[in-house]
């Protein structure tokens, strides 16, 4: 990846930078500009996507990430130009978010630098992180302000209306300093789930076809820069409305629940189908939900059975090696319509038991205000037998739904009903629980490479950041469960209601739009991409790690 700068001779308050192009290590052609221009807005948004890769002596690491990283800056920025990028100015983005005013804003404010010392120096001090240094030039303002969001909002939109080189600009301070693109494709409609392969592809499952409620036979797969790439929509493979399984396994195929289909879609790494028209559904599935890989090529689906069967239903099917001709059904330690599944370093599942209360009542008026609901969580082991301590029980346990496991193996589930995500240790103790909003009814959660872990809201649409297991990486004075982002979470207008968070090998958080209308239920359109926010992890699959190994690229 080739990137140029330029730098003042007064003090080097003033630093520019603009990515020139980038190689074919990633999931994108290679490209190279020939002709480039070096300003704010190309500062701005070199920053941004190449964050979670910039240290003391410049920009690197490893690949797919890098490449992809600089990828995403043409989003941002046409280099050649030093104009905003044709995605951020389309009709997916442009004047329906606030991504391009944020974008002009922040480089109204390196702009400060190119003349007035005094506004400089201003600038320099309001992005100093807590108990932190305080940046000599303008490249490392803007990134603490990336790696810092929440960072004197309304004293840096102050002083950003006092420049005025670029528009359109923010009219009201921000609540944090984040850049949101969306991405839509053909069909690409209530997405459900994500998935990373290999080379940083994102593969989403879809609910419905476009304004119906009518089962998708699509899923979609967009590159990291948000294009569709393989054919997508891709058609096939027994897809009949998928929902929330999606996993990638080590020979870079990719399988996805057919909830409507009552089976499971094999695809190739190349989006060929390689399941029959009807799906695998060998182990009697009946409208699966969440599917894992683990480190052996065994596939993990949760049977979840559906709204409407009794209570106490439901199991674990397992496709050893991936063949689905050698089915194992798993029962026992408590599973009841299971909805997540996540492997550990040890080659344990976790899996949510979701019970039957919160969904039945889930598509109603009534469903944020009652909360007599439980649910549990099954841990089964390498051995396809339950663990003799499941289920794991809580009080915070209101319809459990995602599972993320960090580092440590510590497993973080988020309830939906009680708006709460819970930390259970390896030994299935309760580490701790962590209280959201009360209207956030949280889907999903994801820990990046740091172990701080990631929430996204349904009924709310924005995005939590918790302190994870490991404080160093968190502001000074936060603990485990501290919130980072703002008490109310990252927001957009490019959010909707979500149901899947995810991050990928170059730090950006990858959100579904689920629905758009809660009542009666509309449908949500396209994939979300907060630019640059997270600490990178290794994917297909970021928990398939031993003990104590970092997740960390940097």
């Amino acid at each position: 990846m080739l990137y140029l700068e330029a730098t003042s001779a007064d003090a080097r308050r003033l630093r520019l930078r603009s990515v020139v192009g980038f190689g074919e290590g990633g999931a994108v052609a290679a490209r190279t500009t020939s002709r480039v221009r070096v300003n704010e807005l190309t500062t701005v948004a070199a920053t941004y996507a190449l964050a979670q890769f910039t240290g003391p002596r410049g920009v690197d690491g490893p690949s797919p990430g890098l490449e992809n990283a600089a990828a995403t800056t043409f989003n941002l920025v046409d280099p050649a130009t030093g104009r905003p990028g044709a995605v951020v100015t389309d009709a997916d983005n442009g004047d329906t978010n606030e991504t391009l005013a944020t974008l002009g804003t922040l480089a109204n404010l390196v702009s400060l630098c190119a003349s007035d010392t005094t506004r400089c120096e201003s600038l320099l001090r309001l992005a100093t992180p807590p108990g932190g240094t305080t940046p000599t030039d303008t490249v490392q303002a803007v990134l603490n302000l990336v790696r810092n969001p929440t960072l004197s909002p309304a004293g840096l939109y102050d002083l950003a209306r006092t420049a005025r080189h670029y528009a359109p600009a923010l009219t009201a301070a921000p609540t944090a300093w984040i850049l949101a693109l969306r991405y839509t494709d053909t069909n690409l409609y209530a997405p459900g789930r994500i998935a990373f392969d290999a080379q940083g592809n994102a593969w989403a499952s879809d609910n419905w076809l476009p304004g119906t409620r009518n089962p998708t036979p699509y899923i979609s797969v967009l590159d990291p820069t948000g294009r569709p790439i393989l054919g997508s929509p891709i058609r096939g493979g027994g897809m009949k409305g998928g929902d929330w399984g999606a996993a990638v396994a080590p020979d870079g195929s990719v399988w996805m629940s057919s909830y409507g289909g009552n089976a499971v879609a094999h695809y190739s790494a190349t989006g060929t189908p390689l399941s029959p028209p009807t799906g695998w559904r060998n182990g009697g599935l009946r409208h699966p939900q969440g599917i894992a890989v683990d480190q052996r090529g065994n596939v993990w689906i949760a049977n979840n059975y559906g709204l409407e069967t009794a209570p106490g239903q439901g199991n674990v099917v397992v496709y050893p090696h991936g063949d689905p001709t050698k089915a194992i059904t798993i029962t026992g330690g408590g599973l009841d319509h299971p909805f997540a599944v996540q492997i550990d370093g040890y080659g344990r599942a976790w899996v949510s038991n979701a019970g039957q209360g919160g969904a039945q009542l889930v598509n109603t008026r009534l469903a944020p205000l009652i909360g007599k609901f439980g649910g549990s969580v099954t841990v089964i082991g390498p051995d396809f037998r339950p663990t003799a301590n499941s289920p794991l029980q809580s009080s915070s346990f209101k319809w459990p739904l995602s599972i993320a496991l960090d580092s440590r193996n510590n497993a973080w589930v988020n309830s939906y009903f009680s708006s709460a995500v819970t930390a259970l240790r390896p030994d299935g103790t309760v580490l701790g629980v962590y209280k959201l909003p009360e209207r956030t009814l949280p889907w999903s959660v994801a820990v990046d490479g740091s172990d701080r872990v990631w929430v996204a809201g349904f009924l709310t649409p924005g995005v939590w950041t918790l302190c994870g297991a490991d404080t160093t990486a968190c502001t000074p004075g936060a603990r485990t469960g501290t919130v980072l982002s703002p008490p109310n979470g990252f927001r957009s207008t490019a959010l909707q209601h979500l149901t899947a968070v995810q991050i990928d090998q170059s730090g950006n958080v990858w959100l579904a739009n689920n629905w758009s209308q809660i009542v009666p239920p509309v449908g949500g359109t396209g994939l979300v991409q907060l630019i640059g926010l997270a600490t990178p992890v290794c994917t297909p699959d970021p928990n398939l790690i031993t003990p104590g190994q970092r997740l960390t690229l940097r």
